[in-house]
């Protein structure tokens, strides 16, 4: 079996390497992404690998299966960046839906305190021998209340570490789940009363720019503002005008909504194009990491061999326990293992 793995970078290819080679597949590195240019490399593979700003658009789907390639394996959860609806028929979709909620809810937090405590600036003042603590004063995280928007594996860890600060919990999610100590709430009713909101949501055609102007509105004053889950959760540009109004007191982000062709990568000698990027980063009160919060040595473990193992209990068996399914028109976990 062939597989044809896009969008590469140097820590992908120990762990996959690994496991491929248990499962005598055969794995082919390109650095480029997928998209409608790049599909034409996937000839000759029988599945293709890719993460979370590779293109699989309608048109990247037909190229796809017109090249015989069978099986498209996510090696993440999120799947926003595929057509579902177009690859229902055409491609078998699977993912990797947990591999570890504990790498990217524990970024988050290292983000929330790096922020509230000023460690950033901390590091670089002190590494110039400058001690002072002047505009270091920050807040208790005990007793504040963190509003979680989704209690999914990564929303409910997240939880639990506030709870482990002795923060008060809010939650609102479509679902909502057994989770201790967590306070389900109207989206409404948690933007007011947040002093922290924090997201853990998929991207959805419900949840695209979930918080824009209106929704920064209804917040309380001051807010810190939390997303390691996809950039375009957030109105980018709404999000500039409420720090700027001083509507939002801070922003941690691991997203970005137009990431795709700047995060992972190294823009250093570039002139950075994105005037809404640039601004953000620009900020003395926002922190922008680069699509990091998943990356743990049990992450990329747990990525890596899940990824494998469905693609060989696919072609083995006819079917994967973590295949997506577009039946019913909305695109969701199936139930029996294959879509059609």
């Amino acid at each position: 079996m062939k597989l044809a793995f896009f969008d590469t970078k140097p820590y992908d290819r120990p762990s996959f390497d690994k496991y491929c080679k248990e499962k005598g597949i055969d794995i082919k590195y390109f650095e480029t992404k997928l998209n409608a240019d790049t599909a034409e490399l996937a000839h000759g593979y029988d599945a293709v690998c890719v993460f979370v700003n590779d293109t699989v658009s309608a048109e990247v789907i037909d190229k796809l299966a017109e090249l015989g390639v069978k099986v498209l394996a996510l090696r993440c959860a999120g799947f926003n960046n595929v057509d579902m609806k177009h690859a229902f028929g055409r491609l078998h979709v699977l993912r990797v839906p947990a591999y570890s909620p504990y790498a990217v809810a524990e970024h988050t937090m290292a983000l929330l305190l790096t922020s509230v405590r000023r460690i950033h600036k901390a590091y670089i003042r002190s590494k110039d021998f400058n001690f002072s603590l002047a505009n270091f004063t920050g807040f208790d995280l005990h007793g504040k209340t963190v509003g979680v928007i989704g209690t999914g594996r990564i929303g409910r860890v997240f939880a639990d570490i506030c709870r482990g600060f002795g923060m008060k919990v809010l939650a609102y999610d479509k679902y909502p789940a057994d989770a201790d100590g967590v306070e389900y709430t109207d989206l409404d009713t948690l933007l007011a009363k947040s002093d922290i909101i924090s997201l853990h949501c998929p991207l959805t055609d419900d949840t695209y720019h979930l918080l824009d102007a209106a929704a920064f509105e209804k917040c309380k004053k001051g807010v810190v503002l939390l997303n390691t889950s996809r950039g375009a959760l957030v109105d980018a540009e709404a999000l500039l005008a409420a720090i700027k109004s001083r509507k939002v007191g801070a922003a941690c982000l691991d997203v970005y909504e137009e990431e795709s062709d700047l995060f992972f990568e190294d823009n250093s000698g570039h002139i950075m194009e994105d005037d809404v990027l640039a601004r953000l980063i620009s900020m003395p009160n926002v922190i922008v990491t680069s699509h990091q919060a998943f990356l743990t040595e049990e992450a990329l473990e747990n990525i890596a061999e899940t990824t494998v193992n469905n693609i060989d209990n696919f072609f083995k068996n006819g079917r994967c326990e973590n295949e997506l399914c577009y039946r019913g028109g909305e695109a969701r976990d199936c139930k029996d293992g294959k879509c059609f």
